[in-house]
């Protein structure tokens, strides 16, 4: 359904040709509110599925297969003849939070030339220390995914089903592989705009789903409050309040998940409130901006 909340983000959308495909509003102890431009289609989640690979980062370190400030090479000990000098030093906190320090730059959408890409993420020549720059690239998190990988024995996409996306009622989700047949973990997860809400009303309540503890509070927590400065990269303002484990802190104490072409799932703690936003917009900027000014700033 629609109301009087989403009129003017609709009437936004037409008028500045936003491109949303789907935009829903959960409030708690309120209905649900939402608008479809089209319908609800699963649709490439871009770099929101970093936020899915952070949180498979925290379940893991939860069952205590791995610490955060492992480093990467003493879970991969083979890469380390490939390792460029001061990569022994680069853990799964840093590769989490874009602060390795790597001069490499890959995302999904880019061709993969060599036989293994953590290859050449390993032997990439650093351009800062470890955990002194933040750089936005794809390579971290596709890093993490390979040791969530060998420490479980399970890729990505499969150690989440029945912790995270079979709770959530998310059935046989596709999530894009490299050609050795990992999870690109940094993109192309595929969800629709509500299946994708019910991942940030999971967040805006600390990890709780109907009863159960799907991600423990303690690390949703951390999520946001273990940041690093992101003033490395900011292609606009709303970028400029840091990064944490792979989610964006935005203004007034929120937080938000953050995908090309205006995916976005901001999630608003003092409001009890989470809005999701599917879309394909070439003007992803003011679409962020229209769901801060014309939904968030409108609620309680």
């Amino acid at each position: 359904m629609t109301d009087d909340l989403l009129a003017d983000f609709v009437r936004a959308d037409r008028d500045q040709n936003l491109g949303t495909y789907g935009i829903h509003v959960h409030r708690e102890g309120h209905p649900p509110v939402e608008h479809r431009f089209r319908s609800d289609d699963r649709v490439n989640l871009y770099s929101v599925a970093k936020t899915f690979t952070g949180v498979a980062l925290g379940l893991a370190e939860a069952e205590g297969r791995l610490s955060l400030d492992d480093r990467l090479l003493d879970h991969l000990p083979e890469l380390r003849p490939l390792a460029v000098a001061g990569f022994a030093d680069v853990t799964l906190r840093h590769l989490t939070t874009m602060t390795s320090g790597t001069g490499h730059r890959w995302f999904a959408h880019e061709r993969i030339d060599a036989a293994d890409l953590l290859h050449e993420i390993v032997a990439a020549p650093l351009v800062a220390a470890a955990g002194t720059r933040f750089a936005y690239t794809g390579s971290g998190p596709y890093a993490v995914g390979r040791v969530i990988a060998r420490v479980t024995g399970a890729d990505l996409r499969a150690y989440l089903l029945p912790r995270l996306f079979l709770p959530l009622g998310l059935h046989n989700p596709a999530w894009h592989t490299c050609p050795l047949g990992f999870p690109f973990a940094e993109s192309d997860l595929f969800l629709r705009t509500g299946e994708l809400a019910r991942f940030a009303r999971l967040l805006l309540q600390n990890g709780a789903w109907e009863g159960r503890q799907v991600i423990p509070a303690d690390f949703v927590n951390r999520m946001v409050t273990e940041h690093v400065d992101s003033t490395g990269w900011t292609p606009g303002d709303r970028y400029t309040h840091g990064y944490g484990l792979g989610v964006w802190l935005d203004s007034d104490g929120r937080y938000r998940m953050d995908g090309a072409y205006g995916q976005y799932a901001v999630i608003s703690p003092a409001q009890r409130a989470a809005v999701t936003v599917t879309a394909h917009s070439e003007r992803d900027g003011a679409l962020l901006d229209a769901i801060h000014d014309l939904v968030l700033a409108r609620l309680p």
